[in-house]
C-alpha cells in the first residue's frame, strides 16, 4: 500500500537512506521534484517542497562512522 504524501511527519531507518522526498512508495510519487534530504543519524530534516519532516530512528546504518 502506498503512502500518501500529505504526511507531515515519517520515521525513517537506515533502510531508507538515502533518502529523497517524495519517497517511492509515496501515492503521488511526482507531486514535487525529486529532492534529496539530507538526514544524520538521530537527526530530522524537513523537505523544501512539502514540508513533510522526515526523522530518524532505529540503528545507526552498519559501515560507515
Amino acid at each position: 500500500m502506498n503512502a500518501p504524501n500529505t504526511q507531515r511527519h515519517i520515521d525513517v531507518t537506515a533502510h531508507d537512506l538515502p533518502l529523497t522526498c517524495p519517497m517511492p512508495n509515496m501515492s503521488a510519487w511526482d507531486s514535487h521534484p525529486k529532492v534529496a534530504i539530507p538526514l544524520k543519524n538521530g537527526g530530522s530534516a524537513t523537505c523544501p517542497y512539502c514540508g513533510t519532516v522526515y526523522q530518524f530512528t532505529g540503528e545507526p546504518p552498519k559501515g560507515h562512522h
